[in-house]
């Protein structure tokens, strides 16, 4: 395991400089994948992912796009709250997921992880350690998943991560849509975001900066 993943979640890189974390999570729709890839590679911008197993099996194609732009990490197979589950559906959930994404990537999501919903106690962090994994959290979640029906806008997802920026930042944004209203926020706010922080003299960076 990397030093910088041994203990607790990671929720901001250990960092002075001005770089920031841009990380998507798949669970389980990918309906702004495609224009979020579009973005990051049109602007040169790398990014970091976590996906679940069902996402990588049913979007292979866009998951093996996802690690040409950044490491892709496990985030479970079906994005349960770890915390009410048991040992063997965790190791479950990890394997599952591991294959998942070594079948679309060719590169193995280890030692990365998310905790879906952010959900953790003391013994399934032990859990993911011993399965070779370190968990990564966040700085700031952009909100853009709550969508219209969450009272959110673009122009709110584009505030209130700009709002929060600091050297080593972690950003989490979903790739998927909201289920009420079909907004994908995420994605519509990204060439923002990246202009605001590009005005402000930041630059990204990603997740492997933890791994070594």
């Amino acid at each position: 395991m990397p030093p910088a993943l041994r203990d607790g979640v990671v929720t901001r890189l250990p960092t002075s400089s001005r770089v920031v974390a841009l990380t998507f999570d798949g669970g389980a729709g990918s309906q702004g994948a495609a224009t979020i890839l579009a973005t990051l590679r049109a602007q040169g911008v790398p990014a970091s992912f976590f996906v679940t197993g069902k996402f990588a099996a049913a979007n292979p194609s866009t998951t093996r796009q996802m690690a040409a732009v950044g490491p892709v990490g496990n985030h479970t197979w079906s994005h349960p709250d770890l915390t009410t589950v048991g040992s063997s559906t965790l190791q479950q959930e990890l394997s599952f997921t591991r294959s998942a994404i070594l079948a679309a990537t060719g590169k193995d999501p280890r030692p990365l992880f998310r905790f879906p919903f952010g959900a953790y106690d003391s013994r399934v962090l032990g859990l993911v350690h011993a399965q070779g994994y370190g968990a990564v959290g966040w700085t700031t979640d952009s909100l853009g998943w709550k969508g219209t029906s969450g009272g959110m806008t673009v122009d709110s997802v584009v505030a209130r991560v700009l709002a929060g920026r600091t050297p080593g930042q972690v950003v989490l944004m979903h790739v998927g849509a909201n289920p009420d209203d079909g907004t994908t926020f995420d994605a519509a706010a990204l060439p923002r975001i990246i202009a605001g922080y590009r005005a402000a003299g930041y630059g990204f960076t990603t997740l492997t900066v933890l791994t070594h």
